[in-house]
Order: C-alpha cells, then structure tokens, then sequence
C-alpha cells in the first residue's frame, strides 16, 4: 500500500493520528510538552475536520475522570498529559484500570517536579507503571504515530481491556521535526474500526455498575483479573503488530533487536535515545565489536521472558534507565531486567546505568563509552553500578 511522505513534530503526528482515528470524547488540560496534542485535535473538530467531542476542563485530575466517565458510558476516550500532569490525575489512573476501562492517554514524557524541569525523562510514566496501565514507547515520530494507531485495537480487545499510555519523550520528539510516512485516513479507520463494547453504562438492557466498592471478599480478585489481562496483552499487541505490518509495512513488537543475533555486549534502552545508540553499535561493529541493542517499546506488559531470551548468548549487558526509582538498587528498568534474567538463568554479567535526567543528554560518545565499559565488566574488570552518565560534578573533578 502506497505510504504518504511528509514532516512533522511528534505531536503532530500523534494529533493527525487521533484524527485519522476520530474518538468520541477528548477532555484535555494544557502542560508542556503535550499542550500541542489537544490545541490541533480542537482546532480539527472546530475546523469541522472530525467529530470528537472537546471537553476543555479544569485541572488533570478532571481530564482523566471525563476520560472515564466518557469510557463508561460507552464512548472511545483519550486525554493527553505530561509530568505533574500524569500526578495530578494518579488517583484516576487507577480507577480507570481496576474498572477495565479502555482509553488511551497520550503521554509525552517530562520530568517531574522538582526541581522544575520542563525537558524529558521517564519519571512521570515509570512512577505510574504499577497502576494497571499497559504501556508502549516510541523512538521516533513515525513510532509514536504508528503506536496510537494500533492502541484502540489492543485495549478494546475483550480479553484484555486496560488503558494504554502511548508515550514519547518530550521535546526530543514532539517538537522535533522529522520524516514521516503515513497512512492514509480510510485505512487507519478500517483498520481500528468501530468501537461497540459489550457492557456500558448507557445500555438499558444491561444495567451495570462501574467502580463499585469491594471490600475483602471481593478487592484481590479484581487485581488478579486485571494480572490475567495484562498477561493477555502480550499476545493481542503481537497480533495487532503483525496486521499493522499488512497495511504498513512497517515491523513492531514488544522490543526491537538491533544487530543483537551474535552480540558479546547488549544495551537495553527505551525511547528516543536508542537511536544514539544505534549509531554506536554500528561504529562498534565497524571495528569487529559485537555489540548489540534491545530498545524496549512495551513496558507494560514487561516482556521479562522475552528479554532474556533474546539475551541468552550475551556476555554483559548494560541496563539504560532514564528515570531514578530512588531505590540505591537501580531504575526501573533496570530492576525488572535484573529479575527477569536471574529466573531465567542468564549468566551475562549485569550493569545499571541512569542517563538522560531531566533533559540531560546521551550522544552517541557516551554509548560508546557504555560498551567499552561492559568489555571492561566481561573481562573481570570493576566497574562502578548505577552510575549517572554526563554527571557534572564527576566531570569537573
């Protein structure tokens, strides 16, 4: 199928994505970097371009409630956030999960305060990442306009239907202008089709309640139902990944593996950052170095087996977290890597990097000193866990 070529800025292939897709119901509250999303999806319903109903509210925490209320009802839902953002509406986050809800919020990843910092990292996501919400991020432009594309078709799934964060890092990509290939819009639509859920609020023939309170008897099993989606997940997301390459071309799934079939060293990394990286492996590469890359792209659910399935031949592997869990013990990331491999048996030796707070960048020469860094590790070397990559203080000594 003949793809359109154009440029744009992450937030406008996120937007032009959305209208492609047309929701019924967006309330949305502005905060950099995201205000872009929800100004261009107003100006396409008030345009006349789309139909979606703008709900401007208050504060955040109304933002995801409407998207709740919206979702309950019956409707196809999304907001947009970042940052103190995706706090403000933390409560909601939850509700919106444990009642099964399947809305999309576009998330484009900034620090969290404080102290402010308006550029990205990954805090606001991976601070939500035990809330119930399935999660995917992008690289690039084109990744996180692909991803909002295939979002409805997995949480609208019947055996799975928990919300989804689509995120991409802030500034990086959604303000970076960038080439693009696009769908056009009578494929996108068929492609995710017409939302007809089962069980809502407003179907007379079935009343229902949503949010009800469950006290002992009933509180576990709800979490346990919510498990068995989230495992459930992996498996629509893999298949909604296989029918968008029908209409695209284009390959996705739980992770990308670059150049990582015969690779001695590995990074694992998320976002945008892994296309530094890259550029690192294939200089590496040049100079006969078996370095490799995983780029996660699904968070949630954690691919664990899969990664360390693809990591199985490695002799050390470095762990890239861009957000601190404050921990002493490592990120995000870098904590569930680690407890993957060691269940699975993996013998590659294993290091914790932070890189990329609060905007701070990763080049392509701090990749590199990344890989010299785990030949250093293989051969019995010591090197310093968790450490902050592009650290000042350490630079000026």
């Amino acid at each position: 199928m003949a793809s359109i070529r154009d440029r744009m800025s992450g937030n406008e292939a996120v937007a032009l994505a959305i209208k492609q897709v047309n929701p019924d119901v967006m309330p949305a509250f502005p905060i950099t970097p995201s205000t872009e999303i929800p100004q261009m999806v107003s100006n396409f319903i008030a345009n006349g371009e789309i139909d979606t109903e703008f709900i401007p509210v208050e504060s955040e925490h109304s933002s995801m409630s409407a998207a709740i209320g919206a979702s309950a009802a019956g409707a196809r839902a999304l907001t947009a956030t970042s940052s103190c953002g995706l706090a403000f509406m933390w409560e909601e986050l939850y509700i919106a999960a444990s009642d099964r809800l399947p809305l999309v919020l576009c998330l484009v990843n900034r620090a969290l305060t404080g102290p402010i910092n308006i550029n990205c990292d990954h805090s606001d996501s991976m601070g939500a990442r035990d809330s119930g919400w399935l999660q995917v991020y992008a690289e690039s432009n084109q990744e996180a306009y692909d991803n909002f594309i295939m979002a409805y078709r997995v949480t609208e799934d019947l055996s799975v239907m928990l919300p989804m964060m689509v995120c991409q890092d802030g500034f990086i990509t959604s303000h970076a202008i960038m080439n693009i290939e696009l769908l056009d819009t009578e494929t996108v639509r068929n492609f995710v089709g017409e939302y007809n859920p089962e069980n809502f609020l407003l179907n007379a023939k079935m009343p229902m309640a949503i949010g009800p309170y469950a006290n002992s008897p009933f509180y576990m099993e709800t979490k346990m139902n919510q498990r068995i989606a989230m495992k459930n997940a992996k498996e629509v997301i893999l298949k909604v990944c296989a029918e968008f390459e029908k209409i695209s071309g284009r390959h996705y799934g739980l992770f990308e593996e670059y150049r990582l079939d015969d690779a001695d060293y590995a990074m694992i990394i998320i976002g945008s950052a892994a296309g530094n990286a890259k550029d690192a492996v294939d200089e590496l590469r040049d100079k006969g170095i078996k370095a490799g890359l995983l780029k996660i792209r699904v968070f949630r659910p954690f691919p664990g087996e899969e990664i360390a399935e693809a990591l199985k031949n490695t002799k050390a592997i470095a762990i890239l977290d861009r957000a601190e869990s404050f921990s002493g013990m490592g990120g995000p990331l870098g904590t569930e890597t680690k407890a993957a491999l060691t269940d699975a048996g993996c013998t590659a030796k294993q290091i914790n990097y932070f890189y990329g707070l609060g905007g701070r960048d990763f080049t392509k020469e701090d990749a590199e000193k990344v890989y010299e860094e785990l030949m250093d590790l293989a051969d019995g070397k010591p090197v310093e866990q968790y450490r902050y990559i592009g650290l000042r203080s350490r630079e000026e000594k």
